[in-house]
Order: C-alpha cells, then structure tokens, then sequence
C-alpha cells in the first residue's frame, strides 16, 4: 500500500541524478534572486505612504512601478496617485489627493508620511 502523500505525487526523474536536479533547481531559485535584488525598483520607494484628505487619513500601499519609472500608490475607497523618484505626487483621477499631492519623497520623507520596508 502507498502513503497517501505519495499517491499523487510527480516524480520529475525517476531517481536519476537526484544530486544534479537538486542543485540545477537551487542555482535556477538562487540566481533570480540576486539578480533581482541588484534591480529591484521596489527598494527605491517606500512602501506605504499616508496622507490626508477631507479630514480622513488613507494608507496607500505601492502597487506597481512603471519602465518610465512611475509608482503608483492605491488606498481603500479606489483612491490613488502616483508619484517618481524625483517628481512630486499627483492624484488619479480627481483634483483633490489631500496632503501628499505636490511633495517630492525626500519631502514625505521628512514629514514622516512615507514607510520604507527594512529588512
């Protein structure tokens, strides 16, 4: 009889060379990684950054970073803005964006509204 957590599972080599797939998979896992903490956009923007609006706090979390190099941040209530490494935030959509629109992240920095992820 098979153990039930060995009845379905996929055996990718029958047995051969389990030492060569095992560090064939370890370097594929490892390697990205390193490459990708060189390159990493998200490193170079906060994480959450709060601002005010109509006398309500929102947390917007990043949410994606443009090729041009343009994060866009989103909150609760289907808010967002967006904001560059070396421009000033702007609201989507609507001409309100509260306390934020207009700064520089050095500025929200500064003003204890933006959040850097620290490992």
């Amino acid at each position: 009889m098979t153990h039930a957590s060995r009845r379905n599972s996929i055996v990718l080599t029958n047995g051969a060379f389990p030492g060569l797939v095992g560090a064939v998979a370890l370097a594929a896992v490892l390697q990205p990684a390193a490459a990708f903490a060189q390159d990493d956009p998200f490193s170079k923007f906060p994480l959450v950054i709060h601002c005010k609006s109509n006398e309500t706090y929102h947390a917007f979390y990043i949410s994606r970073i443009s090729r041009s190099g343009v994060a866009t941040y989103v909150a609760s209530d289907r808010i967002a803005g967006t904001i560059t490494l070396d421009g000033q935030a702007k609201a989507i959509g609507g001409a309100g964006g509260g306390s934020c629109v207009g700064k520089t992240l050095a500025e929200l920095r500064a003003s204890h509204q933006a959040y850097d992820l620290k490992p």
